[in-house]
């Protein structure tokens, strides 16, 4: 597989969402690679999108969104989870992917001990639980994910096609106004194990 360069994650931000669907989240640790299917997403544009942490402007916990496409920006959020975000767009314009949820791929081991008191449907159907399955806290902020040293990554993975992936309003946004509340900024795939083996089957049979 490939991983995915700068120039992937240094467009719009609603196009790097949908596309980032079916591409694979890859961190390597001590020897092993975990990895997953990307199958939800969210888009966060702009100091004026009031559900964006840039709303407040460049702070020291913000700084991130507006550098160079491809960083990650991993925040603590509820005094207890980590989520992992991918800037997008050109540097100066703050603007970020958040990585919603994983279908577990590679490392299956490790996830399934860090999230054992889970059923494994529920092991990264989520932001947080997806970097606690993944190890993925503070560490891994400001890291350039398009760099070969990287240790965790995008990569290459399956095309979804539209009819598989379900637009609706970002989660959790309970307090922020409208239209930034409802807008349709979140890219789910809507049946997960039916477009992934479909894909693989015209992947083995191509």
């Amino acid at each position: 597989m490939t991983r995915l360069g700068r120039e992937f994650f240094a467009r719009h931000t609603l196009l790097v969402a949908r596309q980032l669907l079916g591409k694979r989240l890859v961190k390597l640790e001590d020897g092993c690679r975990l990895a997953g299917y990307i199958i939800e997403a969210e888009a966060y544009r702009g100091e004026e999108d009031l559900g964006c942490h840039a709303k407040a402007g460049r702070t020291p916990r913000t700084a991130v969104m507006y550098g160079p496409p491809g960083f990650l920006y991993v925040y603590f959020t509820y005094g207890m989870h980590w989520m992992l975000n991918i800037v997008t767009e050109n540097e100066g314009f703050p603007a970020a992917v958040l990585v919603r949820a994983v279908f577990p791929s590679q490392g299956i081991a490790r996830m399934a001990a860090r999230r054992s008191s889970q059923p494994r449907r529920s092991w990264t159907d989520g932001p947080a639980k997806l970097c606690q399955a993944f190890e993925i806290d503070q560490r891994y902020n400001n890291t350039d994910a398009c760099s070969q040293e990287s240790q965790v990554f995008v990569e290459n993975g399956l095309e979804i096609p539209d009819s598989s992936v379900t637009i609706g309003p970002r989660v959790g946004l309970y307090s922020v106004p409208e239209p930034w509340k409802s807008i349709p900024w979140r890219f789910r795939i809507q049946s997960v194990l039916a477009a992934l083996q479909a894909q693989c089957v015209n992947s083995n049979s191509a």
